[in-house]
């Protein structure tokens, strides 16, 4: 079952690119030992009940409170399941991560996206429960979205506590133990981190490399590898994401949400969008109108 629900397909998702499971009674499918590789990044919270499981030769027996991150592409040995075992599974794709960040402050929570090492951490019952709250919070959203057919506010709001809670967690149980990001993955964090503060204003890849200090062929291989993505896809998505917002501040014109966002002209502006979204400026805004309405 962890198998199957680790390696689903995020794109086949009716919301793209998350899928999370409250399991109350875990069925054990096969017996002995079972091996594969993660499809996709996953973050356990366990309930109740034991299991074991090796990731990176390395056996992490889990209990009751323990968080466990798994990262996309780790080899995953199934050891011992008890019947009785109760636990959350969230898996999200970098995509949706970046995509539905409403605060730049939890950019740095992204660091379990780039990490290739699991983490283990047993919570204290304080922590246990407001993390498994958030689970079953993003749950009971993501079903009822599922019936709509779209991503709410509520979804991203969700979701984004869920991060929050995530960086509170990881700076109060690993601020006394040194984890070792490499040289890609410590620049991939950075990368997001500037890209974040000076995407509306900074469109291309060689201002985020000169801020690295390397080339930007260099930079755009280092994300490639480590996201699977171009460091110009980010930044393309990152301009999209902002001129969403701001198209929906019914305050600002077109014409100076595209000076906001530093395009020659309006035209320009008007053609990114639509090659990036496949609908106009305009029709966004007037569908993000009648789903106000709808709410």
């Amino acid at each position: 079952m962890i198998k199957d629900i680790i390696n689903i397909e995020l794109k086949d998702q009716s919301v793209e690119g998350l899928d999370i499971h409250i399991i109350k009674k875990y069925i054990v499918k096969t017996a002995g030992t079972e091996s594969f590789l993660a499809s996709n990044l996953s973050i356990l919270l366990i309930k109740s009940g034991r299991f074991k499981i090796k990731l990176k030769e390395i056996v992490q027996d889990l209990t009751a409170h323990d968080l466990l991150i798994i990262p996309k592409n780790s080899f995953c040995t199934l050891m011992e399941i008890e019947d009785k075992l109760q636990l959350y599974i969230i898996t999200f794709s970098s995509d949706f991560a970046f995509k539905n960040t409403l605060r730049k402050e939890l950019v740095d929570s992204f660091y379990f996206l780039v990490r290739k090492e699991p983490l283990r951490i047993n919570l204290e019952d304080k922590d246990y429960l407001v993390l498994s709250m958030i689970y079953k919070l993003i749950y009971f959203v993501n079903k009822d979205s599922k019936n709509n057919g779209y991503i709410n506010d509520l979804q991203r709001i969700s979701f984004n506590l869920f991060l929050y809670e995530l960086k509170i967690i990881y700076s109060k149980y690993t601020s006394g133990t040194m984890l070792n990001f490499s040289r890609k993955e410590n620049l991939t964090i950075q990368f997001l981190t500037i890209l974040s503060i000076h995407c509306r204003k900074q469109h291309q890849v060689k201002f985020y490399a000169g801020a690295l200090f390397i080339t930007p062929a260099y930079l755009s291989k280092i994300i490639k590898d480590t996201t699977g993505k171009t460091a110009k896809d980010f930044i393309n998505e990152a301009v999209i994401i902002e001129a969403k917002v701001l198209l929906e501040d019914l305050q600002l014109t077109i014409f100076e949400i595209a000076e906001e966002l530093e395009f020659a002209s309006v035209h320009n502006f008007s053609d990114f969008f639509k090659y990036h979204t496949s609908i106009s400026p305009s029709q966004y805004r007037l569908n993000s109108i009648e789903n106000f309405k709808n709410l």
